[in-house]
């Protein structure tokens, strides 16, 4: 289904203007032939009168980033994209099979709501009035609109499960594809972006994690969604726009808005994330204990200072490894005599 825009029917002031005229006209007719007795004229006057609503319903005005799909009795006729004043076909129909659908997302362009809210207050009616407008508001939004899916629960690559969000960015771009190649390009897009994000996050760990191939290439890496958020958010927004292509829909962007642990696992991850903290920490203060142990030796032994023996040496390594790796501060013992 191509997309065909029709931008010469930008005539509809011209068009008002005449019909305004033709009823005038008609009314004037009417009168004047219904005191002369002209039967003939006056039934022409009358049957304008009766059916000369119908050319006003080809009004259309469209606002900037609205369009409009037209069909002629379930034809496809072409589509107004242009902000303005038109007259068409007073026959044709507009389609959009995703007026009524409202997802967790920026607003659409919606011409009733004002009429909606007008005849709430005024009228005192409620959802079926509400609903009413909604309904014949046909016209699609060509804005660039922010879709925040709910999030989902998905197993990372090492089989952990992670609860995970995303906006989405996107918009129409081909009008004819978006109504008449898929049923509802609302839900449509709404369905792939939770299939594209559940084929991208199998991928990756959670967080960095030894011999994972996130590329592909065959080569161990280090990429995570905590620490790779662009990388997996690109990837996330190429496979949505595959998907969505036949729809006439455009992906702009796609973000990722919350990446936890599931409940579930949350707090054995937590103490897990911990435990990897307090061994890095003790093996930064082993390291740096064992140099200054090193040092100190090489010190004693350069000054001569004191000679050790071996067995000395070992007691004041140990004493020095307790005292520097310690956790607590170190109780000194003053030995008055002898070691022997």
């Amino acid at each position: 289904m191509q997309e065909k825009v029709l931008s010469s029917k930008k005539n509809g002031m011209a068009m008002m203007i005449l019909f305004i005229l033709l009823y005038a006209a008609a009314t004037a007719v009417t009168v004047i032939s219904s005191v002369r007795f002209c039967i003939p004229v006056m039934v022409i006057g009358i049957v304008w009168l009766s059916l000369g609503w119908i050319p006003f319903l080809g009004l259309k005005v469209l606002k900037p980033q609205e369009a409009l799909v037209l069909t002629l009795f379930g034809k496809y006729v072409g589509t107004l994209k242009d902000d303005g004043f038109y007259w068409v076909n007073p026959f044709c129909t507009a389609v959009n099979p995703a007026a009524k659908t409202k997802l967790n997302q920026s607003g659409d362009v919606d011409g009733g709501n004002a009429a909606k809210s007008f005849l709430t207050l005024a009228t005192g009616t409620g959802s079926g009035a509400a609903s009413s407008s909604t309904y014949v508001n046909k016209k699609i939004s060509l804005k660039i609109m922010t879709l925040n899916n709910n999030r989902q629960k998905i197993n990372d690559c090492l089989g952990n499960p992670v609860e995970i969000g995303i906006a989405v960015m996107w918009r129409v771009t081909d009008t004819a594809k978006a109504v008449f190649n898929v049923d509802n390009y609302k839900e449509y897009l709404s369905l792939q972006c939770d299939s594209a994000l559940r084929n991208i996050v199998r991928i990756y760990p959670y967080d960095v994690a030894p011999n994972v191939d996130t590329t592909g290439d065959g080569v161990a890496d280090e990429g995570s969604l905590r620490g790779s958020s662009e990388i997996v958010a690109g990837r996330i927004r190429d496979e949505i726009q595959q998907k969505v292509a036949e729809a006439g829909l455009e992906i702009i962007e796609a973000r990722i808005t919350y990446l936890a642990y599931a409940p579930e696992i949350a707090a054995v991850m937590l103490q897990r994330q911990q435990a990897s903290a307090i061994i890095d920490a003790r093996k930064m203060i082993v390291d740096g204990a064992v140099g200054m142990v090193e040092m100190a030796l090489e010190r004693l032994n350069e000054n001569n200072v004191v000679e050790l023996d071996e067995e000395r040496k070992a007691a004041m390594v140990s004493n020095l490894l307790v005292v520097l790796c310690g956790n607590h501060d170190a109780q000194p013992v003053v030995n008055s005599g002898s070691l022997y």
